[in-house]
Parts: structure tokens; C-alpha cells; sequence
């Protein structure tokens, strides 16, 4: 009987997780994520399957701890968090689970851009507290605006048919244009530098890649306009948070929702909260900005939840257990290691 761990496991998905590997596998259930800081009993070192959640970072120190580990079967799109290099020189396998949240992570972003240019939050949290002042909470239109959209795979057309229904112009930046969004929703794919001068909205919906780490960063941000607003539901790392908070700041560009932090860690592990020391100088510094950027109040911050639906959820875990099924019999599905 196969030996599973899974880790970043919440309470929504133990009787899922119960219910499909009972008598089945040999599987155990961990709540917190698994990072340097985890601690592992010894009898479960020996697991040939481990499965993640984008919490967890799986270095290659951490994965010497697992001797027989064949798979990692990941309860997301994303690996970032997984050294695929260790991986692919022990052949570990690695797994993804793609396609479940198009809809539920598209629609999160939208709504944090609407939140954003119409003052949603400020104005309920304003309200609640009897504070009633119109002129301080003057919001803009999101018809006949332009919206680049970084990435236009499965989230970023989800994201473009939204945009089009709500009459914006849409410039596309993605290495490989489809024609099928052009013809559908008007899409103009341009270069970079075209999406950060013209675009009133900026959405990331690319993979963190070692080529765009800090695609936004101080110089990308001047280039922006001074009423611009970015979003974010990808990846932390694709922003320079320095750069954001001082290009906010100074009023180079007006705001930024964000689903998603660098080094966000930081502030969901409450292992690596008490144990500052383990953190490196980058991971301190970003979460000093991090804690700047919250304090703002033209930014929207929200702790990753984007994919967080139940038809999403749902998605995740079918997929999940199937990835592990094919593999067992030797036929890996979804893998990101190519």
C-alpha cells in the first residue's frame, strides 16, 4: 500500500481526502505546510507520494529528508515552490493540477480591480462608521478604459472575456498570441513597453519564470501612468514590492490590488512569524514592505485566495487523486517536469 503525506491539508478537504484514499492508501493528513521548519516523525520519511499546497516550500534540503519519494502530486497550477532541479536528478516526479480555477481566479481578479477604482471597501468600512463623505471616495469607470493583460493562457482569456464585457480596450502581452481571443474579444497583442505606457489596468496572470522575476520593478514602474492600477493574482515575485510601494508613495502610479505577496510566507506561517532568525535578508526585507504596503489606502490586499471556490476546490481534489492513480500505474498525467 502506497505511503502518502499530505501537507496544507484544511479542514474543507479531509472528508474528501478520507473518503478517497480510506483502505486504500496509506496516507496521513498535516495541516501545516512543509517547509526547513516542519517537523516530520520519522515513520513517515519513508512516503513514496507527498502532496502540497503553494504554502509549502519544497527545497532540496527538505526533500532529502524523503529516501523513497517518487512523486509530488501539487493541489495547484503553479511549482515555483518546488525545486524541480533536485527533482529532475532523483527522478521525482512532480504533478500539477491545471485548469481548476480559470474561472474563480479571473473573476477574483476583476473584482479586485473594481474594488480598487471604485473604492468598494473604503467606502462599506467608511459607512459602518458613520462617516459620510462622497467626495472622498471618487471613483473611475472601467468602460472605454485600456487593460493590459500580462499572460493570456486558460486565466488571462477568462480574465479577457470579462474585460470585453465590460467594454474596455484589451492589450495582450504573451509569447505566443491566439488568434481565437483576437477574433473574440478585440485583443491587441503588443510588446511590453506598449502594455506599461498605455494601459490604464495592469493584470498578471503569467507563471513566475526565472526570465520575468521582478517584471515589474522600479523602471517598468515609471514608465506606467500616473493613474494606472495593477493587479496581481499570480505570483508575488512577478512585482519588486519596493519598488511598488515607492512607485505608489511617490504617486507614480495610483494603486495595486493584490491577491498575492513576495515572500507572503511570512505572514500565513506562523512557524516562520516566531522563527524570524531562519528568514533570509530578502524575506526580512519584504515582509517590513509588506506590513508598509497593508497600511495603504489605494492598495488591496487579500491573502492569496483568488482560486478559492467550490467548484475550484472541488476541481483541485478530483484532479489531484487521478494524478495519483496515473501514476501508480505508470502513467503520468499533468507533469510539469519536462
Amino acid at each position: 500500500m502506497k505511503k502518502i503525506i499530505y501537507f496544507d491539508v484544511e479542514e474543507y478537504e479531509k472528508d474528501f481526502l478520507t473518503k478517497n484514499n480510506e483502505g486504500i492508501y496509506n496516507y496521513t493528513l498535516i495541516s501545516e505546510p512543509l517547509n526547513s521548519m516542519t517537523q516530520i516523525p520519522n515513520e513517515l520519511l519513508d512516503a513514496e507520494i507527498i502532496s502540497v499546497f503553494t504554502t509549502s516550500r519544497v527545497t532540496a534540503d527538505v526533500l532529502k529528508n524523503f529516501k523513497n519519494l517518487k512523486l509530488i502530486a501539487l493541489r495547484s497550477v503553479g511549482f515555483n515552490h518546488i525545486d524541480l532541479e533536485y527533482c529532475k536528478t532523483n527522478k521525482i516526479s512532480v504533478v500539477n493540477t491545471p485548469n481548476y480555477g480559470n474561472k474563480s481566479v479571473a473573476e477574483f481578479a476583476f473584482g479586485l480591480m473594481l474594488n480598487v477604482c471604485r473604492k468598494i471597501i473604503p467606502a462599506e468600512t467608511d459607512y459602518k462608521n458613520m462617516i459620510i463623505k462622497p467626495e472622498t471616495l471618487m471613483g473611475t469607470e472601467l468602460g472605454g478604459k485600456t487593460i493590459g493583460i500580462i499572460g493570456l493562457g486558460a486565466i488571462g482569456a477568462a480574465f479577457a472575456r470579462l474585460a470585453f464585457g465590460f467594454d474596455m480596450k484589451i492589450l495582450g502581452y504573451d509569447l505566443y498570441p491566439n488568434k481565437e481571443l483576437i477574433e473574440k474579444y478585440n485583443i491587441e497583442y503588443t510588446d511590453f513597453e506598449t502594455i506599461l505606457k498605455e494601459s490604464d489596468f495592469i493584470s498578471l496572470h503569467a507563471p513566475l519564470t526565472k526570465d520575468n522575476f521582478h517584471l515589474f520593478n522600479a523602471e517598468a514602474f515609471k514608465k506606467m501612468k500616473k493613474n494606472a492600477v495593477i493587479i496581481n493574482t499570480a505570483r508575488g515575485e512577478l512585482i519588486d514590492s519596493e519598488a511598488l510601494y515607492n512607485a505608489i508613495t511617490t504617486g507614480e502610479i495610483l494603486g495595486a490590488g493584490l491577491d498575492v505577496l513576495e515572500s507572503e510566507n511570512t505572514i500565513n506561517d506562523f512557524d516562520l512569524v516566531i522563527g524570524l532568525n531562519r528568514l533570509t535578508k530578502d524575506e526580512l526585507k519584504n515582509t517590513l514592505i509588506n506590513s508598509r504596503l497593508f497600511q495603504l489606502p489605494n492598495v488591496i490586499i487579500t491573502p492569496h485566495m483568488a482560486y478559492n471556490t467550490n467548484e475550484a476546490i472541488e476541481r483541485i481534489l478530483n484532479t489531484t487523486m487521478e494524478n495519483i492513480k496515473s501514476f501508480i500505474t505508470d502513467k503520468v498525467q499533468n507533469s510539469v517536469i519536462k
